[in-house]
């Protein structure tokens, strides 16, 4: 009888260890998605912080685009909210497919306004306009890269959660899905910023100096 209570008591303390093991892997997984998307939102705020001065800079020399340059303004609008929404939380499916979309027709926005430019000479020889594009261009890789990281930590969170016994001890503890950030262009429509710094092709070859307030 004492040797079945000593089996049953070890029985119990191996599944114990075992749950806070399966418990503290779900919590690692989901902090990793949360820390990838972090990194997605600091580089979605720089892209959001360039875009007044870039308005400023083209306006002057395409006074007859006003469409272009307040669907630009609209956008960037439209996807700060979406991250204020978002709050750093991607478990907001909802919130978070708002700024999958917001943010892809910012960049499509994005797009049309830097092909338009390309018809004013003036405007692509101005050394802020330059330092813009490719501060811009930067960015736009940045967030493509962080992206690809997000989604890969999701998918890994995911494909751990739904396992057995994973998905037991997930589902009773609260450990939500993770949304995943779709900005390609099939997804949204839009075209891809792809501003090129090889001199034959750059609309807005670099110059020395930086950004003029």
């Amino acid at each position: 009888m004492l040797i079945f209570l000593i089996v049953i008591v070890v029985l119990i303390v191996l599944i114990g260890f075992f749950l806070v093991s399966v418990y503290n892997k779900l919590v690692k997984f989901r902090e990793r998605v949360r820390n990838a998307f972090a990194q997605i939102d600091v580089q979605l705020e720089r892209r959001h912080d360039l875009i007044p001065n870039l308005v400023e800079t083209v306006k002057g020399y395409m006074g007859h685009e006003r469409e272009t340059l307040e669907a630009v303004v609209n956008a960037r609008a439209a996807a700060t909210q979406a991250r204020i929404e978002v709050h750093g939380d991607p478990e907001n499916l909802e919130a978070m497919q708002n700024l999958s979309q917001s943010e892809g027709a910012l960049g499509g926005a994005l797009s049309r306004l830097l092909a338009v430019s390309e018809a004013y000479p003036d405007l692509k020889a101005n050394q802020n306009m330059a330092q813009l594009t490719e501060e811009l261009t930067t960015t736009e890789n940045k967030i493509a890269y962080s992206r690809q990281n997000y989604n890969d930590q999701v998918t890994a969170y995911q494909t751990y959660k739904a396992g057995f016994p994973p998905v037991i001890l997930a589902n009773s503890m609260g450990f939500k899905d993770s949304a995943y950030l779709d900005l390609d262009e099939k997804a949204h429509k839009r075209e891809n910023i792809n501003v090129s710094f090889d001199d034959a092709a750059n609309p807005f070859p670099p110059q020395d100096g930086g950004l003029r307030d």
